[in-house]
């Protein structure tokens, strides 16, 4: 059975930094594609950012280009995102996911994800 545990959401002024981590268990994340989504009261789920399963190909969504970065580590099976440079209107509850197929290209489409984690909530205020 696999499953998603985020950590390390939090409150913070704008301006800083937090940095958000997924635990995977029953699976190793080392053939499948990942990404981190985020939904604020009263909107839709939205994409943040992917990676493909070798990490050689990142999207990010355009509102955090530059200021936060994906990443995988295969040896602990975890996947990260560092957040920089905070605003408050990045202020939702963040969730990882992962594509349940093997060597799947990375999408920015949340119905292509299989797996989700419980989220974490992040609190940006100004």
């Amino acid at each position: 059975q696999v499953q998603l545990v985020e950590s390390g959401g939090g409150s913070v002024q704008a301006g800083d930094s937090l940095r958000l981590s997924c635990l995977v268990s029953g699976r190793s994340l080392t053939s499948y594609a990942m990404a981190w989504f985020r939904q604020a009261p009263g909107k839709e789920r939205e994409f943040v950012a992917t990676l493909n399963w070798s990490s050689s190909r990142v999207y990010y969504a355009d509102s955090v280009q530059g200021r936060f970065t994906i990443s995988k580590d295969v040896s602990k099976n975890t996947m990260a995102l560092q957040m920089n440079s905070l605003k408050p209107e990045d202020t939702a509850v963040y969730y990882c996911a992962m594509i349940g197929r093997a060597w799947y290209e990375p999408t920015r489409d949340v119905s292509e994800y299989d797996y989700w984690g419980q989220g974490t909530q992040v609190t940006v205020s100004s």
